[in-house]
Protein backbone atom coordinates (compact mmCIF):
# COMPACT_ATOMS: atom_id res chain seq x y z
CA UNK A 1 0.00 0.00 0.00
CA UNK A 2 1.64 3.76 -1.07
CA UNK A 3 1.54 6.09 1.29
CA UNK A 4 1.89 8.99 -1.64
CA UNK A 5 -0.55 11.72 -2.17
CA UNK A 6 -2.37 11.23 -5.49
CA UNK A 7 -1.52 13.37 -7.80
CA UNK A 8 -3.71 17.12 -8.32
CA UNK A 9 -6.28 16.71 -10.93
CA UNK A 10 -5.61 18.08 -14.42
CA UNK A 11 -7.22 21.61 -14.30
CA UNK A 12 -6.61 22.65 -17.76
CA UNK A 13 -3.90 23.46 -20.00
CA UNK A 14 -0.96 25.58 -18.61
CA UNK A 15 -0.42 28.85 -20.26
CA UNK A 16 2.90 28.37 -21.41
CA UNK A 17 3.20 24.55 -22.08
CA UNK A 18 2.77 22.60 -25.14
CA UNK A 19 -0.32 23.63 -25.86
CA UNK A 20 0.66 27.66 -25.96
CA UNK A 21 3.03 26.09 -28.61
CA UNK A 22 1.03 24.27 -30.93
CA UNK A 23 -2.01 27.66 -30.64
CA UNK A 24 1.32 30.05 -31.79
CA UNK A 25 2.54 27.84 -34.13
CA UNK A 26 -1.15 27.08 -35.63
CA UNK A 27 -1.94 30.76 -35.44
CA UNK A 28 1.10 31.74 -37.46
CA UNK A 29 0.46 29.07 -40.38
CA UNK A 30 -2.59 31.10 -40.64
CA UNK A 31 -1.72 33.84 -41.00
CA UNK A 32 1.62 32.99 -43.27
CA UNK A 33 -1.36 30.93 -45.54
CA UNK A 34 -3.35 34.06 -45.62
CA UNK A 35 -0.43 36.25 -46.77
CA UNK A 36 0.93 33.60 -49.38
CA UNK A 37 0.70 34.34 -52.99
CA UNK A 38 0.20 30.41 -52.96
CA UNK A 39 -3.49 29.50 -54.20
CA UNK A 40 -3.47 26.84 -51.51
CA UNK A 41 -6.84 27.10 -49.95
CA UNK A 42 -7.18 27.33 -46.33
CA UNK A 43 -8.16 24.23 -44.48
CA UNK A 44 -7.90 22.43 -41.61
CA UNK A 45 -4.34 19.77 -43.29
CA UNK A 46 -2.77 22.08 -44.87
CA UNK A 47 -2.90 24.68 -41.85
CA UNK A 48 -1.58 21.67 -39.14
CA UNK A 49 1.07 20.91 -42.29
CA UNK A 50 2.33 24.37 -42.03
CA UNK A 51 2.43 24.18 -38.21
CA UNK A 52 3.93 21.03 -37.90
CA UNK A 53 1.03 19.62 -35.97
CA UNK A 54 -1.55 16.65 -36.85
CA UNK A 55 -4.88 17.50 -38.39
CA UNK A 56 -6.45 15.96 -35.46
CA UNK A 57 -4.84 18.02 -33.14
CA UNK A 58 -6.25 21.03 -34.97
CA UNK A 59 -9.77 20.10 -35.48
CA UNK A 60 -10.21 18.66 -31.72
CA UNK A 61 -9.12 22.40 -30.79
CA UNK A 62 -10.89 24.53 -33.31
CA UNK A 63 -13.73 22.12 -34.79
CA UNK A 64 -13.83 24.53 -38.34
CA UNK A 65 -11.59 27.16 -39.90
CA UNK A 66 -14.48 29.19 -39.06
CA UNK A 67 -13.50 28.79 -35.73
CA UNK A 68 -9.51 29.17 -36.26
CA UNK A 69 -10.24 32.72 -38.16
CA UNK A 70 -12.26 33.23 -35.17
CA UNK A 71 -9.68 33.08 -33.06
CA UNK A 72 -7.04 34.14 -34.87
CA UNK A 73 -8.31 37.18 -35.21
CA UNK A 74 -10.03 37.82 -31.70
CA UNK A 75 -5.85 36.90 -30.58
CA UNK A 76 -4.69 39.14 -33.35
CA UNK A 77 -7.40 42.18 -32.51
CA UNK A 78 -6.87 42.28 -29.06
CA UNK A 79 -5.25 45.62 -27.49
CA UNK A 80 -3.71 46.61 -30.94
CA UNK A 81 -5.10 49.86 -31.13
CA UNK A 82 -4.44 52.07 -27.74
CA UNK A 83 -7.16 54.44 -27.46
CA UNK A 84 -6.51 57.98 -27.57
CA UNK A 85 -7.35 60.21 -24.85
CA UNK A 86 -6.43 64.02 -26.12
CA UNK A 87 -9.25 65.83 -24.26
CA UNK A 88 -11.17 65.95 -26.85
CA UNK A 89 -13.56 63.88 -28.59
CA UNK A 90 -12.89 64.71 -32.01
CA UNK A 91 -9.06 64.75 -31.86
CA UNK A 92 -9.22 61.25 -29.96
CA UNK A 93 -11.86 59.62 -32.89
CA UNK A 94 -9.77 61.38 -35.54
CA UNK A 95 -6.46 59.64 -33.80
CA UNK A 96 -8.38 56.41 -33.66
CA UNK A 97 -9.77 56.42 -37.30
CA UNK A 98 -6.37 56.76 -38.87
CA UNK A 99 -5.22 54.05 -36.44
CA UNK A 100 -7.64 51.66 -37.60
CA UNK A 101 -6.97 52.79 -41.17
CA UNK A 102 -3.56 52.32 -40.91
CA UNK A 103 -4.23 48.86 -39.22
CA UNK A 104 -6.69 47.59 -41.82
CA UNK A 105 -3.62 48.78 -44.41
CA UNK A 106 -1.46 46.53 -43.19
CA UNK A 107 -0.95 43.51 -45.38
CA UNK A 108 -1.45 40.94 -42.59
CA UNK A 109 -4.54 42.63 -41.59
CA UNK A 110 -6.89 42.71 -44.26
CA UNK A 111 -6.24 38.88 -45.85
CA UNK A 112 -7.53 37.64 -42.32
CA UNK A 113 -10.44 40.43 -42.18
CA UNK A 114 -11.86 38.87 -45.43
CA UNK A 115 -11.13 35.13 -44.47
CA UNK A 116 -12.65 35.68 -40.56
CA UNK A 117 -16.14 37.66 -41.85
CA UNK A 118 -15.74 35.34 -45.09
CA UNK A 119 -15.52 31.82 -44.01
CA UNK A 120 -17.38 32.51 -40.04
CA UNK A 121 -20.23 34.71 -40.66
CA UNK A 122 -21.06 36.71 -37.66
CA UNK A 123 -18.88 35.11 -35.03
CA UNK A 124 -16.09 36.15 -37.26
CA UNK A 125 -16.97 39.72 -38.00
CA UNK A 126 -17.46 40.24 -34.23
CA UNK A 127 -13.86 38.68 -33.56
CA UNK A 128 -12.48 41.74 -35.91
CA UNK A 129 -15.21 44.07 -34.47
CA UNK A 130 -15.99 43.35 -30.75
CA UNK A 131 -12.91 45.02 -29.56
CA UNK A 132 -13.43 48.12 -31.80
CA UNK A 133 -17.27 48.50 -30.23
CA UNK A 134 -15.68 48.48 -26.75
CA UNK A 135 -12.82 51.40 -27.71
CA UNK A 136 -15.15 53.30 -28.90
CA UNK A 137 -17.21 53.12 -25.71
CA UNK A 138 -14.43 53.81 -23.63
CA UNK A 139 -14.03 57.17 -25.82
CA UNK A 140 -17.57 58.13 -25.27
CA UNK A 141 -17.88 57.40 -21.80
CA UNK A 142 -14.70 59.73 -20.97
CA UNK A 143 -16.30 62.71 -23.06
CA UNK A 144 -19.87 62.27 -21.34
CA UNK A 145 -17.97 61.91 -17.93
CA UNK A 146 -16.21 65.61 -18.99
CA UNK A 147 -20.18 66.36 -19.34
CA UNK A 148 -19.68 66.57 -23.25
CA UNK A 149 -23.06 65.02 -25.03
CA UNK A 150 -21.70 62.48 -27.29
CA UNK A 151 -23.06 60.51 -30.03
CA UNK A 152 -24.20 56.47 -29.47
CA UNK A 153 -21.81 53.90 -30.04
CA UNK A 154 -24.24 52.45 -32.91
CA UNK A 155 -23.75 55.77 -34.10
CA UNK A 156 -19.94 56.18 -34.48
CA UNK A 157 -20.09 52.66 -35.58
CA UNK A 158 -22.08 53.47 -38.61
CA UNK A 159 -20.26 56.73 -39.33
CA UNK A 160 -16.50 56.21 -38.56
CA UNK A 161 -16.03 52.04 -38.35
CA UNK A 162 -18.40 51.10 -40.96
CA UNK A 163 -17.10 52.97 -44.03
CA UNK A 164 -13.79 52.44 -42.60
CA UNK A 165 -14.07 47.98 -43.19
CA UNK A 166 -16.50 48.35 -45.80
CA UNK A 167 -13.88 50.41 -48.16
CA UNK A 168 -10.90 48.45 -47.00
CA UNK A 169 -12.30 45.29 -47.08
CA UNK A 170 -14.83 45.62 -50.16
CA UNK A 171 -13.08 48.18 -52.55
CA UNK A 172 -9.79 48.71 -53.61
CA UNK A 173 -9.73 52.47 -52.61
CA UNK A 174 -7.01 54.00 -50.19
CA UNK A 175 -7.91 54.08 -46.76
CA UNK A 176 -6.50 58.27 -46.92
CA UNK A 177 -5.89 60.34 -44.03
CA UNK A 178 -8.22 62.92 -45.32
CA UNK A 179 -10.81 60.73 -45.81
CA UNK A 180 -10.95 59.26 -42.47
CA UNK A 181 -10.87 62.69 -40.98
CA UNK A 182 -13.61 63.81 -43.06
CA UNK A 183 -15.56 60.54 -41.57
CA UNK A 184 -15.26 62.48 -38.33
CA UNK A 185 -16.10 65.43 -39.51
CA UNK A 186 -18.92 64.29 -40.95
CA UNK A 187 -20.34 62.85 -37.69
CA UNK A 188 -19.14 65.78 -35.43
CA UNK A 189 -19.68 68.54 -37.36
CA UNK A 190 -18.17 72.09 -36.53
Amino acid sequence: MSTRAAPPPHTGSRPGGRSARIRAAVHRAVEELLTDEADEPLTIPVVAARAGVHATTVYRRWGSVGELLTDVATSRFSGDIVVPDTGSLREDLERYASDLAKDLNDPDTLPLVRATIGTAGDQGASACTGERRQQLQAMLERDQARGNQTPTVERVTDAVIAPLYYRAVFTDQALTPEWTRGLVTNLLPD
